[in-house]
């Protein structure tokens, strides 16, 4: 295996221990409300149901009228910059680290005024584009860049508050995946320092994969997730160095498309799916928390929308699925211990195997690909891939059981 360098995370000393630094998360709890919201990159503030004013930050009562029904709604995420300062010896250890740290005062379009974390090409009286982010503390909070930018990866502190692939060491878990080595690619060209692809030795080799391996930054290597001394015999040697682990396991669709509803399969799903994650999670989930918040960044699950929708008839691949993403409120609490971000992505079918059940457009791999790269560099949680996927979760959180009798039709 190739000799990859180790960065050193920064941490300060505890006693004996080493203890990682995280911005401070203390929040009310209604502000906890915004951290799905930024996980998922909407701009909803809280506004009030009574006079419509906005606030900011989270209040207990509308500031206008002090009406107690306070709603999140979708905000303009425009705004001016009047003022800002760099500050240079912050109170807390996580900026001082980091420091100079920029901050400015902003008039939102919708009326507050706030603080945010600023761009560094912003100047005073300058156009504003807002935008509710998770800072490594896992909290929502406001930054600010110019109204124009498309790109951030200029901002070192939008860069901290997200995955961004650039200069990261990223281990894909399953190279059979659909989107597998559509992914290699798209982390390639994102500026990936290295890149481990997993295959198992069993399904036989991937002659694209292959040809990827030739170039310098990607590498195949032994893993099948059914086997625990396979997972842990690459944790050892890469745990350590794993900046963002994207975890494509899957049930090849040609295995399930011999019966959906046979026992054999449903058990395959399980060991697959719900186990090799649980396989993961032990191995490499220790390591990627304690290497902090300059080390390991995120840890992506590449999941069937059937994780949140039980579809009748793959009842027991949905089960699969659904297992494994019951283990991601426990891997994201330990991720969270070092700053690191777990991104869940749904995806709706993607295999030409679903043709025959699905009669809307299947996901291509490149599609999968580009969204979980822009999803990384927007520091999201959470995001759905393709128009199934989209339909199926918005109906669910309409109206649940009338989603269960279109799907049952």
């Amino acid at each position: 295996m190739r000799e990859i360098p180790k960065e050193q995370p920064q941490m300060y000393r505890k006693g004996r221990e080493q203890a990682v630094l995280l911005p401070p998360a203390s929040r009310s709890r209604k502000a906890h409300l915004l951290i799905p919201v930024a996980g998922q990159g909407r701009f909803d503030l809280p506004a009030c149901s009574r006079c419509g004013a906005f606030a900011w930050p989270v209040p207990e009562a509308c500031p206008v009228c002090l009406s107690p029904d306070m709603r999140l709604t979708p905000a303009p995420r425009g705004g001016k910059l009047i003022s800002f300062t760099t500050v240079e010896t912050p109170v807390s250890g996580y900026f001082r680290a980091r420091s100079p740290w920029r901050v400015g005062l902003a008039e939102m379009d919708c009326g507050p005024r706030a603080l945010v974390h600023l761009h560094p090409g912003c100047k005073s009286g300058d156009r504003l584009k807002l935008s509710l982010i998770l800072d490594r503390a896992g909290q929502a909070v406001l930054h600010a860049g110019p109204e124009a930018a498309e790109n951030m990866n200029d901002d070192p502190q939008w860069r901290e508050m997200t995955a961004d692939p650039a200069g990261r060491r990223v281990l894909i878990t399953d190279a059979r995946h659909v989107a597998a080595l559509p992914l290699v690619k798209a982390l390639v060209a994102a500026g990936a320092a290295h890149i481990w692809l997993g295959l198992d030795e069993e399904g036989g080799s991937l002659p694209e994969a292959e040809a990827l391996a030739a170039t310098q930054s990607v590498e195949i290597v032994p893993l099948d997730l059914r086997s625990d001394c396979s997972v842990e015999n690459l944790a050892r040697s890469t745990a350590g160095v794993v900046d963002i682990l994207l975890n494509t396991a899957d049930l090849l669709p040609l295995a399930a498309s011999r019966n959906p509803k046979d026992p054999a399969n449903w058990r395959e799903a399980m060991e697959v799916v719900a186990f090799g994650h649980m396989r993961l999670m032990r191995s490499f989930a220790p390591a990627m928390a304690a290497r902090g918040a300059d080390g390991a960044a995120a840890w992506v699950n590449l999941m069937s929308v059937m994780a949140r929708i039980a579809h009748p008839g793959f009842a027991g691949y949905s089960a699969a699925h659904a297992a494994a993403l019951a283990q991601s409120s426990a891997l994201r609490l330990e991720l969270a211990l070092g700053g690191a971000r777990l991104l869940t992505a749904f995806a709706g079918p993607a295999d030409s195997f679903w043709k025959e059940h699905f009669a809307g457009a299947l996901l291509a791999g490149n599609e999968i690909a580009c969204e979980i790269i822009a999803a990384l560099r927007a520091g999201l949680d959470e995001v759905a891939i393709g128009s199934v996927a989209r339909d199926w979760l918005r109906q669910q959180n309409e109206n649940p059981r009338a989603l269960e009798a279109e799907l049952g039709v």
